[in-house]
C-alpha cells in the first residue's frame, strides 16, 4: 500500500505549509500529492507550482471539475503538466455538484454519468494524439456545418498511458469508474463498507474486459495522531459536518446520501438540518463518533497501525493522508509517522 498526501484547496492561508508538506512527502517517498479545486483556487496552477519544487513525487488533480473545462482543454492541461513534471501527472476528474456546476460554471447538471463517459473518451482520444472527432449527446467535435476541423494535440505527454481517476460515490458511478478509469478517488472510505464499492468497480472492470489488477483504489483519509481518541475525532467534526450537511442542497447532497447508505440516516439528517440552519457547532457535534472512526485514522500510533491492515484488506492501494494536526511541524510529523506505521504494519510498497 502506497501513501499519498492531500494538499486540499489553495488560498486558505496555509499555502507555504502545503508546499513544505509536498516537499517532505517527496523526501519521504510518498507516491503522489493531490490538489483540489471548487470555486477558489484552480488545481492546475497549484500542481504546476508543486511540480516545479519537487523531484520525484507524482502530482494529481483531485479533482479537475468536468463542467469547468472542455474535454480538449483538460487534455491540453494534462499533457502540459505531464510534460513539465517529467511524467509525474495523474488526472483526477469529477462532475462536482449541481450548485457549483450550475451556479459557478453555468453548466446544467444533467445525466452526469453519460457526460462523464463522453468526456473521458474525448480526453483519452486527445491524449493518444488521435484526430479528435466525436459525435455524442453532450459533445460534438468538430461542430457540424462550420469551419471547424478535427485536430490533433500538438503536445505529447511523457506517458502514453497517463492515468485517469474518477471521484465517485454512488453505485452506478463506481461501476462507470471501473469501466473507463484507471483509479478511484474515494472520500469517507470505511473499510467495513468497502466490499459493495469494490464490487461495483469490479463489475465495471469486467464490462471492459479487465480485472482489478493495476486499478488504483485511492481514498483520502483524515489522520490525527494523539493519545485521546475522542479529542482526535473532534478535530474531524467540522470537516465531516461540512460535507454531510453543507456540500450540496437539501435534496442533492451526495455525501449525505453516502452517510445514509452507511447506516447513519437519522444522524445524517440531523447534521444537515443543523448545518443548513447555520448551527455549525451543533452539526459537528451531531456527527457520530463511529462514522469518524470508521472513515479516519485517529488515536495513538499503535491503534492506527492496527487499523491500516483493514484498509489494505479492503483493497486500498494508495492511502492519501489528509493531516489534521495543528502546526506545520505537527503535520510533517504526521507524514513521517504514517510512513513508519505503514512499514511497521508490513504494508509498505514505496513509490
Amino acid at each position: 500500500m502506497r501513501l499519498g498526501v492531500n494538499l486540499g484547496y489553495w488560498g486558505a492561508g496555509n499555502d507555504a505549509d502545503n508546499l513544505a508538506l509536498a516537499r517532505e512527502a517527496d523526501r519521504l517517498g510518498y507516491c503522489v500529492a493531490w490538489a483540489a479545486e471548487a470555486y477558489g483556487s484552480d488545481a492546475a496552477t497549484v500542481l504546476s507550482w508543486i511540480a516545479a519544487q519537487t523531484e520525484r513525487i507524482d502530482i494529481g488533480s483531485a479533482i479537475f471539475q468536468i463542467p469547468a473545462r472542455t474535454p480538449a482543454m483538460t487534455a491540453m492541461t494534462a499533457a502540459t503538466l505531464d510534460t513539465l513534471s517529467g511524467g509525474r501527472f495523474r488526472l483526477g476528474l469529477g462532475v462536482s455538484g449541481p450548485q457549483v456546476s450550475e451556479g459557478w460554471h453555468g453548466v446544467r447538471f444533467d445525466k452526469p454519468l453519460a457526460r462523464t463517459r463522453e468526456y473521458v473518451a474525448i480526453v483519452r482520444m486527445a491524449l493518444a494524439r488521435q484526430k479528435v472527432a466525436y459525435d455524442g449527446e453532450f459533445f460534438t467535435l468538430p461542430l457540424p456545418d462550420g469551419p471547424g476541423k478535427a485536430l490533433t494535440l500538438t503536445v505529447h505527454p511523457v506517458r502514453d498511458d497517463l492515468p485517469i481517476y474518477l471521484a465517485a460515490i454512488g453505485p452506478k458511478n463506481l461501476e462507470l469508474t471501473g469501466e473507463i478509469a484507471d483509479g478511484w478517488l474515494a472520500i469517507f472510505f470505511a473499510p467495513e463498507h468497502a466490499a459493495e464499492h469494490i464490487a461495483a468497480i469490479t463489475a465495471g472492470r469486467a464490462k471492459a474486459g479487465k480485472t482489478m489488477d493495476g486499478f488504483d483504489v485511492v481514498p483520502t483519509v483524515p489522520v490525527m495522531i494523539g493519545d485521546d481518541v475522542n479529542a482526535c475525532a473532534d478535530a474531524m467534526r467540522g470537516y465531516s459536518a461540512l460535507y454531510i450537511g453543507g456540500m450540496g442542497s437539501r435534496d442533492k447532497n451526495f455525501y449525505n446520501q453516502l452517510a445514509v447508505r452507511m447506516g447513519y440516516d437519522g444522524e445524517a439528517a440531523e447534521v444537515q438540518e443543523k448545518y443548513l440552519a447555520r448551527d455549525y457547532a451543533g452539526a459537528g457535534a451531531a456527527v457520530p463518533f463511529e462514522f469518524i472512526d470508521r472513515t479516519s485514522l485517529i488515536g495513538p500510533r499503535e491503534r492506527i497501525q492496527e487499523r491500516l491492515q483493514a484498509y489494505a484488506d479492503a483493497g486500498v492501494t494508495t492511502l492519501t493522508v489528509a493531516t489534521y494536526a495543528g502546526t506545520l511541524d505537527e503535520r510533517i510529523a504526521t507524514l513521517r509517522a504514517m510512513g513508519e506505521l505503514v512499514e511497521a504494519a508490513g504494508l509498505g510498497e514505496g513509490r
